[in-house]
């Protein structure tokens, strides 16, 4: 039985109802941050979930799926780049994380978040573990359901606006990412805050 399992049983002795956060998009020059919950049910157990960076996108695709198909309650929210230029990508993933858990259709017992910062005016026992998604089942779930979702996003993305090759580096600050940039400038799904040290493609 994989550790992760352990790790969340141990925790649902006291909390039945236990929720796992996660976000994904924290560090694209583009794009919204996504934030997922998700409370799985008892008796789950899936050896193959694992944080979602350590997982190749064709069995995150997979996993998305079986993790749906489990979970008692789980929401996925995404969080604009205008927001995330207004209060910075922090506080924007931390609101994206609060509002997926208003939105679960039960209130979880207790929320354990991927990090060292919880989100504030939390309305249920919040509580931050560094590393969660390589952890706790819960964590790595909502891990899954939230990388899936942004570069679900990302791909559609593309299809509006396919010069900047959305579909290959998902928003992240890559060489050629920089070089489409310079060549076609930014659209309004950029985050403007992300390229202050880049005034040129600002024009």
């Amino acid at each position: 039985m994989s550790e992760l399992y352990l790790y969340d049983k141990a925790l649902k002795t006291d909390f039945p109802l236990l929720c796992g956060v996660d976000e994904a998009g924290r560090g694209p020059l583009c794009g919204p941050v996504c934030c997922a919950a998700v409370v799985l049910r008892d008796d789950f157990v899936c050896e193959e979930i694992n944080d979602s960076k350590k997982i190749s996108e064709k069995k995150r695709e997979k996993l998305f799926d079986i993790i749906i198909e489990n979970a008692l309650a789980y929401s996925i929210v995404f969080v604009d780049p205008k927001t995330i230029d207004e209060i910075n990508i922090l506080n924007a993933s931390l609101l994206g994380m609060k509002n997926a858990v208003k939105s679960l259709n039960l209130t979880p017992n207790l929320v354990i978040v991927d990090g060292n910062k919880v989100p504030p005016e939390m309305d249920v026992e919040t509580k931050a573990v560094v590393k969660g998604d390589a952890k706790s089942l819960s964590i790595a779930a909502a891990s899954i359901l939230a990388k899936v979702s942004r570069d679900r996003y990302m791909e559609n993305l593309h299809e509006e606006y396919p010069q900047y090759r959305l579909d290959k580096h998902k928003g992240y600050p890559t060489k050629l990412h920089y070089e489409l940039l310079a060549e076609h400038g930014i659209q309004d799904f950029y985050r403007r805050s992300f390229l202050k040290n880049r005034p040129e493609l600002l024009k």
